[in-house]
């Protein structure tokens, strides 16, 4: 599988470092909507939302340790059909979500892992107390694993 190009401009890399500054110490996290061509993600909208994660995610995934939105998250299926149906709407599709690790490196987690889908691309942003920083982009491959996009900022 090769690995593209994603496009992203200052706004919406602004968007979501306040949302990650703004929900600090909890992880946030968003919806991106763009389309695909000629091996380039173009990011349209970003589209911040509620971090739905909740213990009964964590028991639901078989995982009994307690977690909380410090370091899970989740975006509510509602949430992901209403935006699906507004994106169609404009001819977009949602490419991608995007989340923040605070106190951690802009790196997928072993959860980030199990719970991503393929063709979707992943935007982390590292929040080091309380301040926006890293910011990186990944997709699945065939494995499974995650592989580093390359991120190009456009104005």
């Amino acid at each position: 599988m090769t690995h593209g190009v994603i496009k992203l401009t200052p706004q919406h890399q602004q968007t979501i470092f306040n949302h990650a500054e703004s929900t600090y110490p909890n992880e946030c996290c968003g919806l991106i909507l763009g389309y695909m061509a000629d091996g380039v993600k173009t990011i349209v909208e970003v589209i911040p939302t509620a971090n739905a994660w909740n213990s009964e995610a964590d028991n639901f995934a078989g995982d009994k340790t307690t977690h909380s939105t410090e370091r899970r998250y989740a975006i509510a299926p509602q949430v992901m059909l209403q935006v699906q149906k507004s994106a169609r709407d404009k001819s977009l599709s949602i490419i991608g979500i995007y989340h923040s690790h605070p106190d951690y490196p802009a790196i997928p987690s072993e959860c980030d892992r199990l719970y991503a889908w393929q063709g979707y691309l992943y935007i982390i942003v590292s929040v080091q107390k309380g301040v926006a920083g890293d910011i990186k982009t990944w997709s699945l491959d065939n494995t499974h694993h995650f592989q580093a996009e390359t991120l190009v900022a456009e104005s």
